[in-house]
């Protein structure tokens, strides 16, 4: 199958918003409810502090969101990246990632991390996240809940 071009990659702008949540919702991330505060900003203040992207191939068919880590050096969290589950394993998630971090270098930014779950049902992005060249850096044991650790990887870009 072909790669996924990141021509297909753009801003989101507010007509996705609808498909992106039936993504977020698909996926399981969190309730799509919360996507409308947690894009409100964005869409306000056409904010450069916020990166808010979509793969659009005749619609929506993933999501990703990152910003500064507050009070530190050009250092960015992944807060979101989700792929139509019709879509996944075609290498979108992986353009999307590859996209953010050329972005994030092009600016002279330091480091992304990117935190999630360590429960079995994540292992698979936990493994996408590697593949994608992350080094796993922490495990908070029981952070999320009881048996729910954070596991929060970490990529630089300095050469």
């Amino acid at each position: 199958m072909n790669s996924p071009e990141q021509k297909s990659i753009r801003p989101v702008v507010p007509h996705d918003i609808p498909a992106l949540k039936r993504i977020v919702d698909a996926t399981d991330m969190f309730p799509s409810e919360l996507l409308d505060d947690m894009i409100a900003g964005y869409f306000r203040n056409g904010s450069n502090e916020e990166i808010w992207l979509t793969y659009n191939d005749d619609g929506a068919k993933a999501v990703a969101f990152c910003r500064p880590e507050e009070m530190t050096d050009r250092t960015w969290n992944l807060l979101l990246i989700a792929v139509d589950p019709e879509r996944q394993g075609e290498g979108i998630g992986t353009a999307l990632m590859q996209y953010i971090e050329d972005h994030l270098a092009g600016l002279s930014q330091r480091v992304l991390i990117v935190e999630t779950s360590g429960t079995e049902a994540l292992a698979n992005t936990r493994e996408f996240y590697r593949k994608c060249q992350y080094d796993e850096e922490s495990r908070i044991r029981d952070f999320y809940a009881d048996g729910d650790d954070k596991i929060t990887f970490w990529k630089s870009f300095r050469t």
